[in-house]
């Protein structure tokens, strides 16, 4: 199984539906809250690519996106080859 990470903030109704889609295929993944902490957020720009917006998925060092990628990769089958690792 692969190793998924998945950049958050509360409150937020797309990192939510992408924890629902992650968690209901049986995914573990690591969350990490970027809000209040700008160094942890700049990390998470510069791995995905200069973009600012929660969530952002990887599955080890790979950038997924956010929530409409996963379920763009998703309703084609290319998801779950993907987090199978």
């Amino acid at each position: 199984m692969a190793n998924v990470t998945i950049y958050t903030k509360p409150w937020c109704p797309y990192c939510d539906a992408a924890r629902e889609l992650l968690t209901g295929k049986g995914i573990d993944f690591t969350e990490i809250d970027i809000s209040g902490k700008a160094e942890i957020r700049a990390e998470m720009i510069q791995r995905a690519n200069g973009r600012t917006t929660v969530p952002q998925v990887f599955v080890g060092d790979r950038h997924l996106g956010g929530c409409d990628d996963i379920y763009a990769l998703d309703s084609v089958g290319k998801l779950d080859p993907v987090l199978a690792g």
